[in-house]
This record gives C-alpha cells, structure tokens and sequence, in this order.
C-alpha cells in the first residue's frame, strides 16, 4: 500500500534579500539558487523522506528542468513512473523572494502542471488499489482534482486536500476529503470571513466539517494548527524554532501527515509529526531540501515533548 500525490512539480528560482522590493525598485539580494519545488512534488519528497512508499503523478516540461525535476524526486525516493515529460510545455516554475525574517513572496508560472488531466487521471485509476493515501492540493487544474478526490473516496482511500493555492471550492468536493488542510488565508476564502480571533477559527473549522469533511486542520503557522471533526475543536501549538524560510512549511506539514495516515498512526500521533515537519522545515532555505528525514524528525519529536491542545491565552 502507498500515499499517491497528484499535483505541481515546478523548477524554485529562489532570491534571498534583506527585504521585499517595492513597485519599481531595484533591490540587492544576498543569495540566489535554484531548487526543485512545487507543492504536489514537495509533498511526495516529505512522505518519501519519512520512509512512507510515495509515488507521482504529474507532469514535467521538455526543457533543461524537466530531467532535473524527475531526478530530484527519484532521489528523494519517490516513484516517478507517474511523471510524464510534455513535449509542448515549459516546466513549471516559481520565481520566488525569501527577506531576511524568513517570510516570502511567490510568482508560480503553472508550465506543464496546468495541462494535466486524463493521462494523469488514468495512471490514478491504475493505482488506486494499491493506495492508502491520497495527497491533493490546487497547483494543477481544478476539474483534475475534483475526479481525483471522487475516485479515490469511492474506492476507499484516505483523500488530503491541501486547499492551496487559495481557490474557491466547488461543495460537491468536500464529502470526498477525508482531510482538508487549509492555512489562515486559504480558510478564510472557503468560509466567507476574516479569522481575526479565536472564535472565528473555530468556527470556520466547524463550518469546514459541516460541508462534509471528516478531518479539518487550518495551519496558523507560529500559532500551530487548529483541528477539529464532528466532535471537537482543538489547538495544536506549533513547536518553536529559529525561522529561515517558510516556503515549504506547509508542504513539509502535509506529507508528514499523510505518512503517519500511512503508519495508521492516531490524530494525535499525525498531528504531532505534522507540525514537527513544518518546524524542521522552516530551519533551512528551500523547498524540497528542507523536508526533513524520518531519523531527524523522530529525534525531534524525542527531543520536544508531546505539545498540549489548548486554545491560545
């Protein structure tokens, strides 16, 4: 049995600079590389580094990123069989600024990722048999998504929607999540109205459930998380870490949720090496070489005490 991920793969263009530039100024950067990145690859690299049998779905450019692409994921573990090479698309790419507080902006140019669809959605059918897991997120067309989750509820396999990009969601979807994973902003788009307090995020969660998901968890970064299902509304603290980069935060969150699904792990137990995940993420620069390995996260987690679920004072 595996965790299947159906989603982006993209080629990081990443600047780190003192500050954000302003319309118009041109500002002096400290560092620039190059890193393989977009969240449906992100998030196969941080179920494959903790050990949990991964594999791809998606698509690469025929350009100089598309054999890079597919390696960086092989050597990170994960299957690629599921990872074709488009001949009339450029990969997808991410123009990214890091300031030096650790927070970033993101220009995402789709490339290959927005033509999946019926090719990918056939390797999935393949593959569902097999599956435990389901990892989705909305860097790759919407419709994909939509047949994706469907599929995969109807044949009994645990769906992760990570909401992200922020995009209006069709209701139908929500049934077929067993767990969506939306962050502050992306919740806020879902439910209507700001999160500005406490009241207001457990609410948006208990509305989320209402829709028909079973496992809701909206990430507040520094603030940890909230879950709640049918039952209760919990907070989560997060752990606290030195920030370098947040920009796979959330990614690093969500394969390290879906490879303790895998494990059959409780929510607790999931939850706990989630938020584990995105601190030992935002601790180095880039997207996928900041996924942490199952050794240094079980270290981490043997480290840190189990964190209490109470709601903030």
């Amino acid at each position: 049995m595996s965790i299947l991920v159906l989603g982006s793969i993209n080629m990081d263009l990443v600047a780190v600079a003192p500050r954000f530039p302003r319309p118009g100024e041109t500002l002096r950067g400290h560092r620039f590389f190059t890193a393989p990145g977009g969240k449906g690859a992100n998030q196969a690299v941080a179920a494959a580094r903790l050990q949990a049998p991964t594999r791809m779905i998606g698509r690469v450019g025929n350009d100089v990123f598309g054999p890079a692409l597919r390696q960086a994921l092989a050597e990170a573990g994960v299957d690629v069989e599921g990872v074709t090479i488009d001949p009339e698309a450029s990969s997808g790419t991410a123009l990214i600024v890091v300031e030096e507080g650790g927070q970033n902006a993101i220009v995402v140019i789709p490339g290959a990722n927005g033509r999946v669809g019926a090719t990918e959605l056939a390797r999935l059918e393949q593959w569902l048999p097999e599956a435990r897991v389901l990892l989705l997120q909305l860097e790759v067309p919407l419709e994909a998504v939509m047949q994706a989750a469907e599929r995969a509820a109807r044949a009994g396999v645990t769906v992760i929607l990570n909401p992200a990009p922020a995009t209006a969601l069709p209701e139908e979807i929500y049934p077929w999540c067993t767990w969506l994973t939306p962050n502050e902003v992306e919740a806020e788009g879902l439910v209507g109205f700001s999160l500005d307090d406490t009241r207001a995020i457990e609410e948006a969660a208990r509305i989320l459930v209402g829709k028909g998901c079973a496992h809701v968890v909206i990430t507040l970064g520094e603030r940890g998380c909230v879950y709640a299902d049918r039952h209760e509304v919990r907070w989560v603290p997060a752990y606290r870490v030195p920030v370098v980069d947040t920009v796979a935060a959330g990614d690093a969150f969500n394969g390290a949720l879906a490879a303790a699904l895998w494990e059959g792990r409780s929510v607790a137990e999931a939850l706990r090496w989630a938020n584990a995940a995105g601190a030992l993420s935002v601790t180095r620069y880039g997207a996928q070489p900041s996924m942490p390995y199952r050794e240094e996260l079980l270290a981490f987690l043997a480290q840190n005490p189990e964190l209490d679920w109470d709601p903030p004072r």
